[in-house]
């Protein structure tokens, strides 16, 4: 059995589908359903249980043996992933203990190990995009969000463990199975809304010399890429940190445009003011060094382009469907 927490979120979701697609349903699925509409996420999925995280801790806690018989390993996806969420001591327990208490019951069994970090854990990237063990103690996270991934990135080197477990730095990924995250959506997503009701799109105007409007740039990576990745690392057995983007900056603009397109429609881009609370925090590059992973992983990506018109064209045009269901 394979467990997924964040099973019902963006990601984890996403990578029960192709466990499915790949004929894999022996799967424990964890996450905390509450209100929201991400369990919509999970109707087309085949798995064999669903726990709610809280359970499930207290399982790991106690050591449970009915839970660790038969158990492959652990793809840890669940986190609050909101670069807004100000509250520390919650993103502390959530993101921070919650991983430390799995890592440490998978290596006591010898389980497979998988866990997202994140690329806001480079901060504003003067100290680069290396997922090398060695660069962590030079990263300055801007926001709480990506501390919270960093401390534990940073608990699991000075433990010595990854030569036991893998990391994934995820950057900015899209695609279907994120309508529930309301503004943490991809601008992909908020794109084909505003432009589908309007026409036009609104992008952040620029506040940093040498990026002029709309040309601040991020590593966009397609869900399915990111998913195929991640599953790579987990089923080849891989250890260390691994980027998972695409090694291609690409500007908000070439974004804009790309969804146009796939509208078949022309650009009409308006520049806004960003608010005030978040310039200190943002980040205007973005770009994954990706040799450790492509050193291993040789499958060809989705171009920007490509991914949003598949994401556009495949999925939102025809209401939103949800992997699994096409």
């Amino acid at each position: 059995m394979i467990i997924v927490t964040g099973a019902s979120g963006f990601i984890g979701s996403a990578i029960v589908s192709e466990l499915n697609r790949r004929g894999i349903t022996d799967i424990l699925c964890v996450d905390q359903l509450e209100k929201d509409e991400k369990w919509r996420n999970l109707v087309n999925l085949k798995f064999d249980d669903y726990e709610e995280k809280q359970d499930f801790l207290n399982r790991v806690l106690c050591d449970d043996v009915s839970l660790k018989n038969g158990v492959e390993g652990v793809i840890h996806m669940g986190a609050c992933s909101a670069t807004t969420e100000k509250d520390a001591t919650y993103l502390i327990a959530n993101n921070y203990r919650y991983t430390q208490h799995l890592a440490a019951w998978c290596l006591k069994h010898s389980k497979k190990f998988v866990y997202a970090s994140s690329a806001a854990t480079y901060g504003d990237g003067s100290n680069g995009f290396d997922d090398d063990i060695s660069s962590l103690s030079a990263l300055k996270p801007l926001n709480m969000y990506g501390y919270s991934k960093h401390l534990f990135d940073l608990w699991a080197s000075r433990k010595g463990m990854f030569d036991k477990i893998a990391g994934l730095k995820f950057t900015n990924v899209f695609g279907p199975n994120e309508y529930h995250k309301d503004d943490m959506r991809s601008v992909v997503h908020k794109a084909f809304g505003q432009i589908s009701q309007t026409g036009k799109l609104k992008l952040f105007k620029s506040y940093r010399d040498g990026y002029e409007d709309g040309e601040q740039k991020r590593d966009f990576i397609y869900i399915k890429d990111a998913v195929n990745m991640t599953l790579h690392v987990y089923q080849k057995g891989l250890k260390g940190i691994f980027n998972c983007g695409t090694g291609r900056a690409a500007s908000w603009n070439s974004l804009a445009t790309a969804v146009f397109s796939a509208l078949g429609l022309k650009p009409d881009i308006e520049y806004i003011d960003m608010p005030e609370a978040i310039r200190d925090k943002y980040q205007y590059f973005t770009e994954a060094k990706m040799g450790r992973m492509f050193a291993t992983y040789k499958e060809r990506l989705y171009t920007l382009e490509e991914g949003i018109a598949d994401y556009v064209k495949i999925y939102l045009m025809k209401g939103q469907k949800y992997l699994g269901e096409v």
